[in-house]
């Protein structure tokens, strides 16, 4: 909070937030806004617009982040720019200009407004920041441990370790500890849950912007006495195990291919053609002892390095991601928790497999693996026929291969402990 006061105290005292306000660019809190898709709602019947008739509409902003959906579900682009360029494409109103040559605006008059006539040169930028002085700093951040009233207030329990309340539906003891680790020598029988194409994002995996009321998430949510408005995001919300694997394969924007044309957190059962939200297959499959495994394209997890994309997979019963190639962070995650990453290899990807969902997937020969070794993929189709497809383990190390055996990183550094 005081790192963002200070910024408050810097652009008032160097005269640009009168200007900013007038525009409308108001500062109206503290907290992660673009970055964490708290940008708060569209004007409703700015959503009814985009809703009737299928627009794509796009977001400029100078956060960091610009994931399909992040700012907000529909919003569909995102770009990232100065906060300058920001104002600028505000001021136009539109992003299919080039703002160094067309005009941003036109006065009372008729005269075009180009960004040459706003941009400050280098005297103004010299002028303003003159007057942000360090003395502004220090004031604010000699008190960055008081907190405000309410922080002073909160009821602090002694002891050594946090206790956990049951009823939090923000802060939950997670279950990894109590989730056994599978059995490595082979994977029969499993289910394909979800078929991605290339550059799935781990926000695509595990959002952590707007939690949709109607969403296996906003379901639990609703059912422990949370009111929709208090949802906030998938984000804030982290530290809650329930929340989050009901949330993982849950962003708006993600895409099926074992549904046509179907965007969002939603798969098929064998046999069947009605479309369920992701989570709810996991638990059905859950209940019957199914595994499952994941099958995508180029760059699978690509984007930030976000645990929970990893976590919710292995949450979700997913012993397995098979994937034409993927992002070297995400990778390293899922070995962390105990779930296998397997690389097409030999030309084959996952077109060539021609999947329709109702197959099953088995993998032998896992119990005596080595780093980067040749597995072999079989695939059993409905009519009883077996194809073999050559993949590439993708367990890189041999710390890795002890993570993996011992169920993932965390039961590996339990296992430590107690051998100690």
């Amino acid at each position: 909070m005081y790192k963002r006061q200070v910024v408050t105290d810097y652009l008032q005292r160097s005269g640009v937030q009168q200007y900013l306000d007038q525009l409308g660019f108001n500062l109206v809190g503290y907290g992660c806004t673009t970055c964490i898709g708290n940008s708060g709602p569209l004007l409703p019947e700015i959503e009814a617009a985009i809703d009737e008739n299928d627009l794509t509409v796009g977001a400029v902003l100078s956060g960091n982040r610009n994931f399909e959906g992040r700012i907000h579900p529909r919003v569909r682009v995102n770009w990232l720019a100065s906060p300058p360029l920001v104002v600028a494409f505000a001021l136009a109103g539109t992003t299919l200009i080039d703002p160094q040559r067309d005009p941003l605006a036109v006065t009372a008059s008729g005269e075009p407004v180009y960004l040459a006539d706003l941009w400050p040169d280098g005297t103004e930028v010299a002028a303003a920041m003159a007057q942000v002085e360090r003395a502004m700093f220090l004031n604010e951040y000699a008190q960055v441990f008081d907190g405000d009233a309410q922080w002073q207030a909160l009821d602090v329990p002694e002891g050594k370790t946090y206790r956990w309340d049951p009823q939090s539906t923000y802060i939950r003891r997670p279950p990894f500890f109590e989730v056994q680790a599978p059995a490595a020598e082979a994977i029969r029988g499993a289910r394909l849950l979800a078929l991605f194409g290339d550059s799935v994002t781990t926000d695509h995996i595990s959002p952590a912007g707007n939690i949709d009321s109607d969403s296996p998430a906003g379901r639990y949510l609703r059912e422990q006495g949370v009111e929709v408005a208090d949802f906030n995001s998938y984000g804030s919300r982290r530290g809650n195990h329930e929340v989050m694997m009901r949330g993982t394969f849950a962003n708006v924007r993600i895409r099926n291919e074992l549904l046509s044309d179907v965007e969002g957190g939603y798969t098929r059962l064998p046999d069947s053609t009605e479309q369920v939200p992701i989570y709810d297959a996991a638990m059905q499959y859950q209940q019957q002892g199914t595994p499952l495994v994941v099958i995508a394209g180029r760059e699978y997890g690509t984007g930030s390095s976000r645990d929970w994309a990893a976590k919710g997979t292995r949450l979700l019963g997913i012993r397995a991601v098979i994937a034409e190639s993927f992002e070297r962070i995400h990778r390293s995650n899922l070995v962390g928790m105990g779930v296998l990453p397997l690389e097409f290899s030999g030309g084959t990807g996952r077109a060539q497999l021609a999947l329709d969902g109702s197959e099953l997937f088995h993998l032998q020969g896992l119990g005596d693996l080595v780093p980067g070794q040749a597995l072999e993929l079989v695939v059993e189709r409905r009519d009883g026929r077996r194809d073999s497809y050559p993949l590439r383990l993708r367990i890189d190390t041999e710390n890795e291969l002890r993570y993996y055996r011992a169920g993932g990183i965390l039961h590996h550094v339990l296992a430590q402990l107690a051998a100690r």
